[in-house]
């Protein structure tokens, strides 16, 4: 199962931060961490950038 993120990303759209709850945590090329989600109000899609996972 993978792991989830709730918590406030920037909407690009909407210019503001928004709260999420059902974004999902993946690994980029780099090994970043990103949470990857929609914007409740607009339905865009937000990432998050997070730390390397330790």
């Amino acid at each position: 199962m993978s792991e989830t993120y709730s918590g406030e990303v920037y909407c690009v759209k909407c210019k503001e931060k928004r709260e999420v709850t059902d974004a999902v945590v993946a690994e980029n090329a780099n090994g970043r961490r990103m949470a990857k989600g929609t914007c409740p109000v607009c339905g865009t899609t937000v990432v998050r950038i997070m730390g390397k996972k330790k």
